[in-house]
C-alpha cells in the first residue's frame, strides 16, 4: 500500500518535515513495509524555503541582511537540489516577526522597509542561478517593495531631482518624482522570478494591501488611507516613468505591495503558492499512483478553500479519486465546505485538554498517535 505524506508545516510547533517524519511513525507502527513518500509542502508563506529544500535535498545559504526597521537581522535562503533555483521568504528579511508587538505602531509602518528582501535576492544571484521564486507571506512593510528596489539598484528621485537615499517604506512614497533603472543590478534581467502567494489582493482599495493587512501591522484608520494614497502616487510614477501598470494585477498587493515591486522591476510572475511548491517537487507525478493521501495544517477551516496548502494537495488528489485525510493542531468552522473539495475526512490530534505551549510540544507525538488509529481502520477495512 502506498502512502503519500504532503502537509504544510505546524506553525511553531514542526515543520512540514518533521509532519512527514511523525506520520511516517505512525503508518509503520501498523504497516511496517508500507511503501510511504514524503512530500513536504507549503503555500509560500513561512517553511516553503524548508519545505522546498528538504524535498529538493538542497541547501540553506545564511547571511545578514537589513531587517524592516533598518537593523542587521540574520536570515537565510536555499538553493534548491538542482543547482539553478533560488528560494526566498520576504518574511526572512523583512518580516512581521521582527516588530514586536509593541512597536506595531501606525509611525512604524510607515518606515518598515523591504530592503533586506533585496539584499538576499542580490545574494541569491551571486550564485549564478536562473531562477528565483520568492514566498510573499508573513511581511511587516507597506513600502510596494520600494526597499527591495533600492537594494537591487533601483535609483529614486524627488521633485528637486535629489536621489531619495534613505531607505523607503511607505511613508515617504509620494516623495517619489522620477524612477532610474541604469543601475540595476545586471542579473536581473537574466533571471526568472516566481512569486509564490496565497493572497489575491491588488495594490490599492478597500481590498489592497494597506487596508487588509494595514492593521496587522500597526496601522490605525487614518494611516491606512494616507498609506493607500502614497502607494496610489508610486504606482502612477511606475506607469509614468516606466510605462507599466501593475496595481490592479491580483497579488500585486501582497507583502505590503512587494509584489507590485517585483511585478515592476524583474521579469516576475505571480502563481498560487501551493500550485507553485507542488509544481517544485513533482507531486501530481509522485501521487498519481497512490492509495491514501495525508496533509495537513496547524489549523483547519473554511480558509482552507481559499489556497492552502490541505487544499491544494486535495484538489490534486481528487483528480485521481485518492482519499485524503487531513490533521490538524485545532478545527474551526465549515469544514462541512471541503469535503466536496477532495477532503476524505479531517481530524483533530489533541488527546486532551491542554494549553498551547503544551499542544505546541506533543504535536509530534500527536501527529503519529492519530495517523496510527486512522492506518488501523484502513488495515482493518
Amino acid at each position: 500500500m502506498k502512502f503519500i505524506l504532503a502537509p504544510d508545516s505546524f506553525k511553531e510547533s514542526m515543520t512540514a518535515k518533521e509532519v512527514c517524519q511523525a506520520m511516517e511513525k505512525g503508518i509503520k507502527k501498523v504497516m511496517p513495509q508500507a511503501n510511504i513518500v514524503s512530500i513536504p509542502m507549503a503555500d509560500g508563506g513561512e517553511g516553503t524555503t524548508d519545505s522546498l529544500i528538504d524535498a529538493t535535498h538542497g541547501k540553506k545559504i545564511h547571511v545578514t541582511v537589513t531587517g524592516p526597521l533598518g537593523e542587521r537581522v540574520k536570515a537565510y535562503y536555499g538553493i534548491l537540489g538542482n543547482g539553478q533555483t533560488a528560494i526566498i521568504e520576504m518574511a526572512q528579511a523583512s518580516g512581521l516577526a521582527y516588530v514586536p508587538q509593541e512597536k506595531r505602531t501606525p509611525e512604524t509602518i510607515k518606515k518598515t522597509t523591504t530592503f533586506g528582501t533585496g539584499e538576499l535576492i542580490n545574494n541569491a544571484l551571486k550564485h549564478g542561478v536562473k531562477r528565483v521564486i520568492i514566498g510573499l507571506g508573513g511581511s511587516s512593510t507597506n513600502d510596494g517593495g520600494s526597499g527591495m528596489a533600492q537594494a537591487i539598484g533601483v535609483k529614486f528621485f524627488n521633485k528637486d531631482n535629489q536621489e531619495i537615499t534613505a531607505k523607503l517604506g511607505g511613508g515617504i512614497l509620494k516623495q517619489i518624482a522620477r524612477i532610474n533603472l541604469s543601475h540595476l543590478n545586471p542579473q536581473i534581467k537574466k533571471t526568472e522570478f516566481s512569486l509564490a502567494s496565497d493572497v489575491t489582493n491588488p495594490l490599492l482599495g478597500s481590498n489592497g494591501a494597506s487596508s487588509v493587512f494595514g492593521p496587522q501591522k500597526g496601522a490605525d484608520q487614518n494611516t491606512i488611507q494616507e498609506l493607500d494614497q502614497n502607494l496610489r502616487h508610486y504606482a502612477q510614477i511606475i506607469k509614468q516613468t516606466i510605462g507599466k501598470d501593475v496595481a490592479n494585477i491580483p497579488g500585486s498587493g501582497a507583502a505590503g505591495g512587494l509584489g507590485t515591486g517585483l511585478l515592476t522591476f524583474t521579469n516576475a510572475t505571480i502563481y498560487p503558492g501551493v500550485k507553485l511548491v507542488a509544481h517544485e517537487v513533482h507531486l501530481e507525478e509522485q501521487l498519481k499512483n497512490a492509495d491514501y493521501v495525508f496533509t495537513g495544517e496547524g489549523g483547519t477551516d473554511f480558509q482552507t478553500k481559499f489556497g492552502k496548502t490541505p487544499y491544494g494537495v486535495a484538489q490534486i488528489a481528487q483528480k485521481y479519486d485518492i482519499p485524503v485525510i487531513s490533521l490538524a493542531g485545532y478545527l474551526g468552522k465549515g469544514l462541512d465546505q471541503l469535503y466536496s473539495q477532495g477532503f476524505t475526512a479531517i481530524f483533530g490530534i489533541l488527546a486532551k485538554a491542554e494549553n498551547i505551549d503544551e499542544a505546541l510540544k506533543d504535536g509530534p507525538q500527536n501527529i503519529t498517535r492519530t495517523t496510527e488509529n486512522i492506518v488501523r481502520l484502513i488495515v482493518k477495512k
